[in-house]
């Protein structure tokens, strides 16, 4: 009996990804677990694992092409009939960078790898020169979101298409704001203890993200409802706190996820965050270390931002935004000084957290970033 396997639902608002390579043929027998096919969801790239044992028999969409979510991938003569999603993707081994090395004796395969017909086609249509595209896939193969950002070319009402990621961003953003009442609540906090906290690493300074992220994370004990999600009249509060930082790349804004966070130290925490960073700029980071956080951490100050109102992610019921700490007049003993003065931004889900308690999170806050290390 046959199984046809559809494009699973991969989460973070995406809707469709792109085939970039099929590892198998029709006609080929594959066992449970067995990589078939490499995907690009415009934010990473995965493997799709086959979830029955059997036989290919038939591969409905080519490398190159675009698969909606939901659509049929591949069909597969096994034990019983089934018409299900596909396996959730396979995480990478860290070693992996999403494609084989070239070398000088295959540049005739890179160049056809150099972007598949269906990216070709679109390049036609939009009168996109590839030669002057660097590609972002594997191998530096490249993609539809690629064609898409060298085009300047607009439709007759003068709309440019948005990318992939750019369309997921929108999505998610849009339903956030529609369903979650924000409310956000500023303070400036003296950042000399904060930043004094930073050189005391062996490899460098501590990224200031996890050194908010440890003052965060003790604190939510007390403040459950900051870890947390209001789901059908009730709170549903998590007893794992998984903390996300917000990264920006050239594909656009991810949110890469620490687990289980507040069983590391600040080294452990630091590491991991700086791993799954620069997983997620090359794009080799797997779909589980961008979704799941209960709490999320974006460093604005990072490309000089102040204060904001940031967006709450969907399914948790609180963001935190740190602006960049710069020099201005404060009173000291009723003397005018200059100090280093940063911008905290705190948006949370009015549902589940009222002005006071808001107030009273920010305020325990800003008295644990204030304090000396």
């Amino acid at each position: 009996m046959s199984h046809t396997f559809r494009m699973p639902d991969l989460g973070e608002g995406l809707t469709e990804a792109a085939v970039i390579t099929w590892f198998v043929e029709v006609g080929d027998t594959i066992e449970v677990d067995q990589p078939l096919v490499e995907v690009d969801t415009g934010k990473t790239v995965v493997e799709l694992p086959s979830p029955v044992n059997g036989t290919i028999t038939s591969i409905m969409v080519a490398e190159g092409e675009t698969v909606e979510v939901n659509a049929i991938l591949y069909i597969v003569d096994g034990d019983h009939e089934t018409d299900i999603a596909a396996a959730s993707p396979k995480k990478q081994q860290a070693s992996r960078v999403g494609a084989p090395t070239v070398s000088a004796s295959s540049v005739s395969a890179a160049s056809k790898l150099l972007a598949m017909p269906v990216v070709r086609k679109l390049a036609r249509d939009l009168g996109v020169d590839l030669s002057t595209i660097p590609g972002s896939g594997p191998g530096g193969v490249i993609t539809r979101d690629d064609v898409l950002n060298s085009s300047s070319n607009v439709d007759s009402r003068g709309l440019v298409a948005l990318s992939q990621t750019r369309r997921a961003i929108a999505d998610h953003m849009a339903k956030s704001w529609a369903s979650i009442p924000h409310v956000t609540v500023q303070a400036d906090i003296r950042a000399e203890a904060l930043l004094a906290r930073r050189p005391k690493r062996q490899d460098g300074s501590y990224p200031l993200e996890t050194i908010v992220g440890t003052a965060v994370i003790s604190l939510l004990g007390a403040f459950p409802e900051f870890n947390a999600e209001y789901v059908d009249g009730s709170m549903a509060h998590s007893s794992a706190i998984h903390i996300g930082f917000a990264v920006d790349t050239e594909a656009g804004l991810i949110v890469v996820v620490v687990k289980d966070a507040d069983t590391m130290d600040i080294d452990g925490l630091a590491s991991e965050f700086e791993r799954l960073s620069v997983a997620a700029q090359e794009r080799t980071i797997g779909m589980d270390e961008i979704s799941g956080q209960t709490f999320t951490i974006s460093n604005i100050g990072a490309l000089g931002g102040g204060h904001g109102t940031p967006i709450i992610p969907l399914g948790t019921s609180a963001i935190l935004s740190i602006g960049r700490a710069i020099e201005q007049p404060v009173v000291e003993n009723g003397q005018l000084a200059i100090g280093l003065v940063a911008p905290l931004d705190l948006s949370y889900d009015h549902r589940l957290i009222d002005g006071a308690l808001g107030q009273r999170f920010l305020s325990a806050l800003t008295t644990t970033l204030e304090s000396k290390p």
